[in-house]
């Protein structure tokens, strides 16, 4: 890291001074407020039968009475998790390598961009019958689809750094290595997170249908049961439950990208 900051252009760094650092949050909450406000208005008006974000809440508070909503948290968090940081995992070095190496890019990349045309959904029929109805199939969708979005920002990353940086620090001696290890991966680092992030939100996505899979316990197994039952205000508490889950997931992964990219120049 240090390497890259050395050899990078003078001035490139964290923008000083803290306007703006109150604006942000006051906004936040005004617009969830006005959110809820105008949810409130439109059940209050009697649309579809949309339920108020009282008798949701009412309804949050006895599946939390009743261990219901913990234990299908627990058992959504611990599929996307898995997948999560199972796709991930893989997504990085594969990425770098098809960056780093054209004959592998070669080689690899047409897979790649052939299973990003085929919805992780339309897997679910065939992961069924080759890996059965337990956690592995289930695991393996939310795994696919947060594979597939890292990776693409990984190699995009790779290819995009700068040669001016990989000349520089080669005439500071620095052999493949040392570049590899000190430019390409820190000048990476935030095509990277963007790629976990988008990643993040392909496995959220993917976890309904992924529980389709005979699930006993999951977010989406709820609200599947809650639709059959017209139970819509249970429907409500889990997405709202799966969308708190996501934005906290992807605040820390942003508390991430801000802390390991913190040489890189921000608006």
């Amino acid at each position: 890291m240090r390497l890259l900051r050395a050899i990078a252009a003078p001035g490139t760094g964290r923008r000083a001074g803290t306007r703006g650092h109150w604006t942000g949050p006051a906004l936040n909450l005004a617009a969830v407020a006005a959110g809820l406000g105008a949810w409130a208005a439109l059940a209050a008006a009697g649309v579809s039968g949309l339920p108020g974000p009282r008798a949701v809440a009412v309804r949050a508070g006895e599946l939390i009475a009743d261990g219901t909503l913990l234990d299908d948290t627990v058992a959504s968090l611990r599929r996307v998790l898995t997948g999560f940081v199972l796709g991930s995992a893989l997504a990085v070095p594969v990425g770098f390598l098809m960056g780093w190496y054209p004959v592998a890019r070669a080689l690899i990349e047409p897979y790649v961009q052939f299973f990003r045309t085929i919805p992780p959904l339309a897997i679910i029929p065939l992961a069924i019958l080759l890996m059965g109805i337990g956690e592995t199939p289930k695991v393996f969708v939310i795994f696919l689809a947060a594979f597939l979005s890292c990776v693409i920002a990984t190699l995009q990353g790779v290819v995009s750094v700068d040669n001016t940086l990989i000349n520089a620090a080669r005439v500071l001696g620095a052999g493949d290595a040392v570049v590899f290890r000190r430019v390409v991966v820190p000048a990476s680092a935030p095509f990277i997170l963007v790629g976990m992030r988008v990643g993040l939100g392909a496995a959220w996505a993917t976890l309904v249908a992924a529980e389709l899979i005979a699930a006993q316990q999951g977010l989406g197994y709820r609200m599947q049961q809650a639709q059959i039952y017209y139970e819509l205000a249970t429907i409500f508490v889990g997405l709202i439950t799966i969308g708190v889950l996501g934005l906290v997931m992807d605040r820390l992964l942003l508390a991430a990208e801000h802390r390991l990219t913190g040489w890189q120049e921000r608006r």
